[in-house]
């Protein structure tokens, strides 16, 4: 039996989708820099055994998964063409692997992550199900009937897969580095929605997936009357929300999440029009929805001292406000505090005035340096100019966050997509100190 080796293992999607092959019961192994990444935590609680990068991993018998940051041109992905050994990139490899069962991946500018979580929760109390989720969960049923999967819009590289179901969350213009513009993005959206074998299921107060043709029906979900699937007379407490389901115009039944903000109810709307779709007990569905425990680095937070820590992974401007608000609804007595590193010189400069409005919702903003990604190392920007657009904001030195202690009894929100957690773990030893 072939071993699967990894290049990039730590990857989010790649470390969840060694997580499902391991569990099983195939042979798993992988490669990478390293550095500590959050994604290996399940890696090294599932015994898969992780190496350094080096030529020397590569031997007959390996099937190698390659992780789509790294070139062709990688030393060991170089040596596997070089002694023969089978390579396949990583969204092509899933492509072929959900085929065997009712798939459904979840795509999306935001709330992809969350989404994908919560269906996967939803659908494994009435069915055995495996699911790949961007945090770098994964989880696999060896006799799973269904398959829920995070689909990335990236580089389009969404269009490797062919599934029964999408659910498409939102189209907004992210990933300036790659997409020209909006209509770039739906276009993308667009081909997607074309491989669909059975149904989408779409958030209908999007004006982009308005738009959006298909060969299978489209079920839109969320506040509009217009919506098949709508959720009305929502009561919001520090305890999570309450709300009903409508089903084109009819009440089908209530709801409780114990999480916060608008985006959290429409990410159900979309699981119950899911689980509806496929005839999933009702009762099944709302005990599960009440359970969900929450994925990694999103709203991930800790009571320390007299102030509450929040990791999240928000990097575009309309989940810093989505945060926000969610800090806002848990939280309405206290100060809300925001420690927003950028993710990318692309992104920070495309929507620089936008990230300035949704970070002075807070009411305390401190900024750490870009975070470049491996595609561009530096810009002309600087975080300067992001703080010059914030009233009051603060840069914020990993050598010195100092500063946050003063705030005392707020919610302290780490948001960024690249090591934000250096930052929160600096502040965290500090608060040791005191």
């Amino acid at each position: 039996m072939t071993v699967y080796h990894f290049v990039g293992i730590k990857g989010s999607g790649m470390s969840a989708l060694a997580q499902i092959l391991h569990d099983m019961g195939y042979e798993v192994q992988g490669s990478d820099y390293e550095k500590y990444f959050f994604t290996q935590k399940g890696l090294e609680q599932s015994g898969i055994k992780i190496l350094p990068f080096q030529r020397e991993n590569i031997k007959p018998g390996l099937t190698v998964i390659a992780g789509n940051a790294f070139p062709d041109t990688h030393e060991e992905i170089e040596e596997a063409v070089k002694v023969g050994v089978p390579v396949i990139r990583y969204h092509k490899f899933l492509g072929e692997f959900m085929q065997k069962f009712t798939s459904v991946a979840v795509t999306g500018a935001h709330g992809k992550t969350s989404t994908t979580g919560l269906l996967a929760h939803a659908i494994s109390g009435s069915k055995p199900t495996s699911y790949l989720i961007g945090d770098g969960t994964g989880h696999g049923e060896k006799d799973a009937e269904y398959f829920v999967f995070e689909a990335c819009e990236y580089r389009r590289h969404f269009l490797s897969y062919y599934p029964d179901y999408a659910i498409m969350t939102n189209i907004d213009f992210d990933h300036p580095d790659y997409f020209a513009n909006i209509d770039d993005v739906f276009s993308a959206f667009q081909e997607m929605a074309m491989h669909v074998k059975k149904g989408i299921i779409a958030y209908g107060d999007d004006e982009q997936l308005q738009k959006i043709q298909a060969k299978v029906p489209v079920l839109f979900y969320g506040f509009a009357e217009e919506n098949d699937f709508q959720a009305r007379n929502i009561e919001k407490n520090s305890a999570g929300t309450k709300f009903d389901v409508f089903v084109r115009n009819n009440y089908f039944a209530t709801f409780e999440i114990p999480t916060f903000g608008d985006h959290n109810v429409l990410n159900a709307l979309s699981v119950i029009a899911l689980c509806h779709y496929e005839q999933i007990s009702t009762e099944k569905t709302q005990e599960y929805l009440k359970t969900f425990k929450g994925v990694k680095r999103r709203f991930t937070e800790k009571q320390v001292g007299t102030q509450v820590i929040v990791d999240d992974y928000a990097h575009h401007p309309t989940e810093i406000k989505a945060t926000i608000d969610s800090a806002r609804q848990k939280y309405p007595n206290r100060e809300i505090v925001v420690v927003f590193q950028p993710h990318t010189f692309t992104r920070t400069q495309t929507f620089l005035t936008e990230f300035a409005q949704s970070l002075s919702e807070a009411d305390h903003v401190f900024l750490c340096e870009i975070f470049g990604s491996a595609r561009e190392v530096h810009g002309k920007l600087t975080v300067n100019d992001l703080k010059d657009k914030i009233q009051g904001a603060q840069i914020l030195l990993e050598e010195d966050t100092s500063p946050l202690l003063e705030l005392k009894d707020s919610v302290i929100l780490f948001m960024g997509a690249g090591d934000i957690q250096k930052y929160q773990r600096a502040y965290e030893q500090l608060l040791e100190k005191q």
